[in-house]
C-alpha cells in the first residue's frame, strides 16, 4: 500500500498529495518533493490518503535538511521583496522596500522599508499577502537600521558594527566627540546612516575619566623644568604639552607633572579682593 501525505507549499496553497514511499513522516515536517520542475520545499499537513485521487502523485525525494530550509527561506524572502517593489511602484508609494525576513515555523513574512514620511501600505499588505499566500507585515524603519538591514563597510573599513554584534543603538551626542577632540566635521564624525559613529559611545566614559586627571589647556602647572602653561592633552598618549618660561614646548608624561595648579587670577582680580 502507497504511503501517501499531504503537504503544502505555501500556507494558503493547494493541497497536493505525494508519495513518501517508506519515509516515516509526522505532520508540520517538512520535506524536499519533485515537482517535476525541480525540487521544493513544502510542509505535511496531512498524513491521510483522500479515498479518490484525481491526480499524479508527486515523489517525496528526502526529509528536508536545515540547509534546504534555509535555501527556501532565502527565495521566499528574495521573491517577497521583489513583489514589494514591484506592488509599491504601480500603487505610487514613496518607500524603499529593504528586506525581507520569512518566519518559517510561523509562515509569516515581515517586510521592513524606509520612507521619508508616513505610509499608508493597507492596501501594500492585502496584495501582498493575496500574492504571496502567507500574512504579510510591513515595517517602517529608521536611518540606523536601514543601515543594519543593508550592511556595508564602515569608515574603519571593518563591517558595520550595528550588523556585526551591537544588539541595541545606544545614544551618541555631539559631546562625544567633543570629549575626544575629533573634527566636528560631519563627513567625518556620520556613518553610512547619516547619524552620528555608534563607535564614539564605545570610549566615551574612559575618555571623560581621563580627562579628569589632566590639567586643562592655558592652566599653569608645575614640571619638574619649573612652570609652565598646558597648550594641549593627548588623552590617549596620557601626555601633555607644556610652554615652559624660557618659550620651549615639552610634551610630557601625565605622571611626571609635579602639582597641577590653577590658573592664577588676574592682577586686577587680586587688587578687587
Amino acid at each position: 500500500m502507497a504511503n501517501i501525505i499531504g503537504v503544502k507549499f505555501r500556507s494558503r496553497g493547494k493541497l497536493v498529495y505525494c508519495d513518501a514511499d517508506e519515509l516515516l513522516l509526522q505532520l508540520n515536517d517538512y520535506v524536499v518533493v519533485d515537482t517535476g520542475h525541480g525540487l521544493d520545499v513544502a510542509k505535511v499537513v496531512t498524513l491521510e490518503a483522500p479515498s479518490q485521487l484525481d491526480e499524479q502523485l508527486i515523489k517525496v525525494m528526502r526529509p528536508a535538511s536545515p540547509e534546504d530550509l534555509e535555501e527556501s527561506r532565502r527565495n521566499l524572502e528574495e521573491e517577497a521583496l521583489s513583489k514589494c517593489h514591484e506592488m509599491a511602484a504601480q500603487l505610487g508609494l514613496k518607500m524603499k522596500p529593504l528586506a525581507a525576513r520569512y518566519d518559517v515555523q510561523n509562515e509569516h513574512m515581515t517586510i521592513f522599508f524606509s520612507a521619508e514620511e508616513r505610509v499608508d501600505f493597507r492596501d501594500l499588505v492585502r496584495k501582498l499577502s493575496h500574492a504571496l499566500e502567507r500574512r504579510v507585515e510591513l515595517r517602517q524603519v529608521g536611518a540606523r537600521d536601514e543601515a543594519k538591514l543593508l550592511g556595508c563597510m564602515g569608515k574603519c573599513g571593518y563591517p558595520l558594527c550595528c550588523q556585526n554584534f551591537l544588539t541595541s543603538f545606544a545614544s551618541v551626542s555631539i559631546k562625544m566627540a567633543k570629549e575626544q577632540s575629533l573634527a566636528l566635521n560631519p563627513m567625518k564624525i556620520s556613518g553610512i546612516c547619516g547619524r552620528l559613529l555608534c563607535c564614539l559611545a564605545y570610549e566615551s566614559k574612559d575618555y571623560a575619566a581621563m580627562k579628569k586627571q589632566m590639567p586643562h589647556p592655558k592652566q599653569e602647572i608645575s614640571t619638574p623644568w619649573g612652570k609652565a602653561m598646558v597648550v594641549s592633552v593627548n588623552v590617549l598618549k596620557e601626555t601633555v604639552t607644556v610652554q615652559l618660561e624660557d618659550g620651549a614646548t615639552k610634551e610630557i608624561a601625565l605622571s611626571e607633572l609635579v602639582h597641577p595648579q590653577e590658573t592664577p587670577r588676574s592682577s586686577q582680580e587680586t587688587d578687587g579682593a
